[in-house]
């Protein structure tokens, strides 16, 4: 739709088609006998919107979504089952776990791969009788649902076409599915919900909000910024650019006009890559490679394309020039091309050759061009489509080039549900130098906002928290300021919104630290605090006096108790459970110099790795799926998070055997393995895995022992000295006296030289005190 000027007039597109040559004829023309196919990209937060206004435009009773089923498959249709059956949850959850992680996976395929499964059946009659009804219903229709786009739009009443189907929520479908409508003939629209317009629509709020001015309809094509940062290949969040192959090609690129990118775009497909299409435009570009335009006449086709033909265009205004053809007869023959069919292409070479040999070109590079057409044929792309979608991918990286911050921030929001997709922005925001900060409920608003030079956590990304508790927060603060403490906080806020488990979820994502009280002991007082906040409320509701005690009562008069702060570990658990990320530190830290010594690559610079490179990496398994291979086996695959991001792990089943155990803890790990290298990225092959702290004491040379003034008791001493006596070996023991004035190193002696082991490091730390013996 992009090719048509009447689209471009009427603002439906954005982009010239006269200025990129994008021919109406692409997008429609007398020769036609079907409407087009027009795909519609809205913000993902207004697609109701439009919806709406469809239906009050064509009458509600003439448009309507169109219906989609959902069959039962194998894992379901177990729990389906068990369900009527009244079997436990639990054990019915087990049994369908049990079913492999493949794409259509009949129960038949999974009893014939998974020989836990087969036991479980054959070992409990109930367990055989739940296989035996589920596989009778598998296949079956399972429920209706929406399509995630369509929208029919009919020249009267839908009923005088198609049955129709209320869904339980009241919606109206059609009860004919998407190919059934193409196939009636009726108008489908595919409205899109694109997470890309949302970023660019928060992004440039953002910048206005903080008194910037900015029209993202009318940015300059050609600033330098943005495409430096293109071919610099740092296009994490840029749209249709993100994938690691087609960063090297934009390094290799390195793009300066926009016309580069509507290529790349367009080239960046299986057919170009294979065929050396991609490589032959990127060597023209920079001069290594001449240039053929086959006949001067079509230099001004071929010229953004330094002479290789990437567009279905091109093919459509070289017969238009050299043959002759009609601009609508053009797209007839694009349409053969794309047929393969041998009836047509013959009909439309003879037609071609002749109409440029009458117009007086050699008939001998006439049919040396046509070789070359229909060689092509088979990889050509649609330019206004690749022009639209090359106009996004230039607005996203101009906002992340000018705007990072607000950017990131927008990025952030539109990806909040998910917490990979969370961990890997905030990993690139730590490579573009923009802190993070965490949740505050007298800083953050609902979503991801600019501070300063940082980013704010949004309350609404944090796990637990509703829109209505957070918009009573904001609505609270915006009237009365900030909030003094945990009790000020339940004394303001409507207690309608307030519940334990938001509440909760807020101590543990730090949303309380600026308040002074420690995330232990408001978890410890919650409970005492909400109940009288809610009382206060509803006794000011009806006139009463306040039962904290007049207006104010000091908190005292709350006694709330004393408790001990959590353990580091038990503190980034709680953030990572209700953020999905660590905030205020990683279980990585304190193993620092192990992953300097022992590592060669972190997850964020993973990407760049080439194929078969021997990868050493530290972190901690995360999102673990079992899987079986053809003959039965066990393997699996993980992720691997680090301090910077996460990595794609595979697991074979020779390791699996020796390393499941490892895997399904939640120890930090090492992993040993080569980098295999694809479009979607970079996974690690694993060949050994073991535990962090468990390489640490086997590899290391010297045990390191700190001594503080308690430690230096004769009869601590004693001890010390007996415990190193129980581990011989051959790692020489140092120690550092922490006294009160000053600092002592020894090395002991060689009767002290022991054998690095945990045992003797869970010795140790009962006498030291936590933290105090490291291996090196």
């Amino acid at each position: 739709a992009a090719g048509s000027l009447a689209a471009y007039a009427l603002d439906i597109t954005g982009i010239d088609p006269l200025k990129y040559s994008l021919l109406f004829e692409r997008f429609l023309n007398p020769d036609r006998i079907s409407p087009p196919d027009v795909d519609i990209d809205f913000c993902m937060d207004r697609r109701d919107e439009v919806i709406r206004y469809v239906q009050e435009k064509y009458g509600r009773e003439n448009v309507c979504q169109i219906i989609t089923f959902g069959s039962m498959l194998a894992k379901g249709v177990l729990r389906d089952v068990g369900r009527v059956m009244d079997m436990p949850y639990g054990e019915v959850d087990r049994i369908a776990k049990l079913v492999p992680n493949e794409l259509r996976i009949t129960l038949e395929d999974a009893m014939k791969k998974e020989p836990r499964l087969r036991d479980t059946v054959s070992r409990d009659p109930r367990v055989s009788e739940l296989m035996d009804t589920a596989r009778k219903l598998e296949g079956n229709i399972r429920h209706a649902g929406t399509h995630a786009a369509g929208v029919v739009i009919a020249p009267s009443r839908l009923t005088d076409f198609v049955p129709l189907y209320q869904a339980s929520g009241g919606e109206v479908m059609t009860q004919f599915d998407m190919k059934d409508i193409d196939e009636l003939g009726l108008l489908k629209m595919d409205f899109l919900g694109l997470k890309t317009l949302t970023v660019l629509d928060r992004a440039e709020s953002l910048v206005r909000e903080g008194g910037g001015a900015l029209d993202i309809e009318t940015l300059p094509l050609d600033d330098a910024a943005t495409y430096r940062l293109l071919a610099e290949g740092r296009t994490t969040g840029i749209f249709q650019l993100e994938s690691r192959g087609i960063r090297e090609y934009l390094r290799k690129l390195a793009p300066t006009t926009f016309e580069d990118l509507i290529a790349m775009v367009a080239l960046y497909r299986p057919g170009p890559l294979d065929s050396g299409m991609v490589d032959a435009f990127i060597d023209r570009k920079h001069g290594r490679a001449q240039v053929d335009y086959f006949f001067e006449e079509l230099r001004p086709v071929l010229e953004s394309t330094y002479g290789v033909m990437v567009y279905q265009e091109q093919v459509m205004q070289i017969s238009n020039t050299l043959s002759g053809f009609s601009l609508g007869r053009a797209d007839v023959l694009r349409k053969a091309m794309g047929k393969k069919s041998a009836e047509l292409m013959a009909e439309q070479r003879s037609d071609f050759v002749e109409g440029a040999a009458a117009r007086g070109h050699e008939r001998s590079k006439v049919e040396f061009l046509w070789d070359q057409i229909q060689q092509f044929a088979g990889y050509g792309f649609n330019k206004s489509h690749s022009a639209a979608y090359a106009l996004l991918a230039y607005r996203t990286a101009y906002m992340k080039a000018h705007h990072p911050r607000e950017f990131m921030s927008a990025l952030l929001t539109c990806d909040r549900e998910s917490a990979d997709k969370v961990i890997k922005d905030i990993a690139e925001c730590r490579s573009m130098k923009i802190p993070v900060l965490p949740p505050d409920v007298n800083a953050s608003q609902k979503d991801f906002t600019v501070e300063a030079d940082a980013i704010r956590f949004g309350l609404a990304a944090v796990k637990n928290v509703g829109e209505g508790l957070v918009d009573a927060i904001l609505t609270s603060r915006s009237e009365d300021g900030p909030f003094e403490g945990l009790e000020d906080f339940c004394r303001r806020v409507d207690h309608q919104h307030l519940n334990r488990r938001a509440l909760e979820s807020l101590i543990k994502a730090t949303a309380f630290d600026s308040s002074g009280i420690g995330r232990a002991q408001a978890t410890a007082a919650l409970d005492i605090v909400l109940e009288a906040a809610v009382r206060e409320q509803k006794s000011a509701a009806a006139g009463q006096g306040s039962l904290f005690g007049g207006e104010q009562a000091p908190r005292s008069a709350l006694h709330l108790p004393e408790t001990a702060e959590w353990e580091d570990k038990v503190r980034l658990a709680n953030e990572r459970e209700v953020l999905g990320f660590y905030v205020s530190g990683h279980p990585l830290d304190d193993h620092r110099e192990s992953v300097e010594r022992f590592t060669n690559i972190d997850t964020l610079t993973l990407a760049e790795a080439s194929n078969g490179r021997k990868i050493k990496m530290a972190g901690l398994v995360r999102s673990f799926r079992l899987r079986t291979t053809r003959s039965g086996r066990r393997m699996a695959n993980f992720v691997l998070e680090d301090q910077v991001g996460t990595a794609e792990m595979t697991v074979f089943p020779d390791v699996f055997e020796n390393s499941h155990a490892i895997l399904e803890g939640e120890e930090p790990v090492l992993v040993e393995g080569a980098a295999e290298v694809s479009d979607d990225g970079v996974q690690v092959m694993v060949r050994a895995i073991e535990p962090l702290a468990g390489v640490e004491v086997s590899r290391a040379s010297r045990v390191l022992i700190d001594l503080g003034p308690e430690c230096c008791a004769p009869n601590r001493l004693q001890s010390i000295r007996e415990a190193l006596a129980r581990h011989p070996g051959d790692c020489a023991v140092h120690f550092t006296l922490r006294l009160p004035d000053r600092e002592v190193r020894i090395e002991a002696g060689r009767e002290y030289v022991v054998a690095p082991t945990t045992a003797l490091t869970a010795e140790l730390g009962e006498l030291t005190g936590a933290g105090a013996v490291r291996f090196e």
